[in-house]
């Protein structure tokens, strides 16, 4: 359990890299431990020799030569002076070299390396001739021959002081490190953890977001974004809610509205027998929009249903549709708006005509409900695709009701307002295989783009007889 976390994992892999990094350190230590051997005792063997200065025969006894070469630690020691001359000391048992080695250039790390090692794991007592210069007369050299096994035996102790003291180093980097992860990484990580699993027993509960601590390293960074999607989350839950309730609500009084406007039906359809040739005039346009308001209605629950709303495409004439937008507008906001309408006669759509009717109408009410006097409608067609532009005289939208504009609830632009409008309007487009976009908007206007897929156009077949005469 305990190399599950995180922590220990790291305190592991510390101790481990630490330990690694001691090993390559170990191997040029171990080579220089044997280099420096061989020069001490170079040292040591020319000290020893300054005895037959101070002898006043020039020569030493033997067992004072053995108790010298005893303390030096070799069997020999020979001096070859610039001036030619010889000094040796020989103990009573003399042996032949197994192994040369000569210190002088410092020789090759590699092949240094490579005999360190050969004498660390060799069974053997060589016997080994060391060549080098004297410390303290550069132009002397001296020889030794001593055992190898003592140099064994010193390098062994060597490794494991270096061993001991890599244990020590890297237990204390290893705590080191894992207390300073503790507090800069797994602490802060299990804070985060823990507001997680917090929020998620209760999303919409506002006091169980995350505060960030205002860091800016990543931590810092990562609890920002962490408080931002639950706020996110918070709100999108919040908005749900409000959207089921408003569907019970719709579900409560739709049957109700409906009967109203049945009723309000059945008086309109006695209005077209009026001898008021105003009232006959009016009474269609009346008539059309109650049929649409008891529509409406019945597609009411199809936008709180799973999946798209259904819908009946049929291939018209968008100029028409979008004078019958036109001609709705005074009697919806009891005043006179100049509408231009620059769409060609022979454009035509795809789509569900009423749907697209009520795309229009909205937009075109909004403007309206804005302040705007003058409407410009224009229509081109694109690549497979017709584009209409609204655009009105209005103050603009506020910044606000632009950031939020197809967001249900949030991107009203006037007081009062749901924002379901352009968000319900948006998503018939994009059923549709369009889309509805805001293009511009300041002070001297607003303009949105809608996109509708342009009907193909009708394949005329000639008879046999014409085609043959077409030819």
């Amino acid at each position: 359990m305990l190399l599950r976390s995180l922590s220990a994992r790291l305190l592991v892999l510390t101790v481990f890299f630490v330990m690694l990094g001691e090993v390559l350190i170990f191997v040029p230590s171990v080579a220089r431990f044997r280099m420096t051997y061989f020069e001490d005792h170079i040292a040591a063997a020319h000290i020893a020799t300054l005895a037959l200065i101070a002898s006043p025969s020039g020569s030493l006894d033997q067992p004072l030569m053995d108790e010298l070469l005893a303390e030096v630690g070799t069997h020999s020691i020979t001096l070859h002076r610039p001036s030619g001359t010889v000094q040796m000391f020989d103990g009573p048992a003399q042996a032949s070299p197994d192994v040369t080695i000569r210190l002088a250039g410092g020789g090759n790390v590699g092949r240094m390396i490579e005999r360190s090692f050969e004498t660390l794991f060799n069974t053997g007592n060589r016997a080994l001739l060391v060549v080098g210069m004297s410390p303290f007369e550069p132009d002397t050299v001296v020889e030794i021959l001593l055992d190898e096994a003592p140099l064994r035996a010193e390098m062994w102790k060597f490794g494991g002081r270096i061993f001991r003291l890599s244990i020590i180093l890297s237990l204390m980097a290893a705590v080191l490190v894992y207390l300073s992860l503790q507090w800069l990484l797994v602490r802060p990580m299990r804070r985060i953890t823990a507001s997680m699993a917090l929020f998620s027993r209760d999303p919409e509960d506002a006091s169980r977001v995350i505060v960030p601590r205002g860091g800016r390293d990543e931590i810092g960074s990562a609890e920002k974004e962490l408080a931002a999607m639950q706020e996110t989350v918070r709100q999108a839950l919040g908005q749900r809610a409000r959207l089921a309730a408003l569907g019970t609500a719709v579900t409560k009084i739709n049957h109700d509205l409906r009967n109203i406007l049945a009723t309000a039906r059945l008086v309109t359809d006695g209005l077209t027998a009026s001898t008021s040739a105003e009232v006959r005039r009016v009474a269609p346009r009346l008539i059309d929009a109650i049929d649409r308001a008891i529509g409406l209605c019945s597609r009411t629950l199809d936008f709180s249903r799973d999946g798209a709303p259904p819908f009946s495409p049929s291939r018209f004439a968008l100029r028409p549709l979008l004078e019958e937008v036109a001609q709705s507008l005074p009697i919806a906001t009891e005043k006179e708006v100049a509408v231009e309408l620059a769409v060609p006669s022979e454009l035509s759509v795809k789509a569900d005509r009423d749907q697209i009717y009520r795309v229009f109408l909205n937009l075109a009410r909004n403007a309206l409900e804005a302040g705007a006097r003058n409407l410009r409608i224009t229509a081109a067609r694109g690549d497979g695709i017709i584009e209409v532009e609204i655009g009105d005289d209005g103050p603009g939208l506020a910044p606000r009701a632009r950031e939020n504009l197809f967001r249900p609830f949030a991107g009203s632009g006037r007081p009062g307002g749901s924002g379901l409008g352009l968000a319900i309007a948006r998503e018939l487009m994009r059923l549709h295989g369009g889309d509805l976009t805001l293009v511009a908007s300041t002070g001297a206007g607003t303009m949105f783009r809608v996109t509708i897929p342009a009907a193909a156009k009708p394949t005329i077949r000639l008879p046999a007889a014409a085609a043959e005469a077409a030819k």
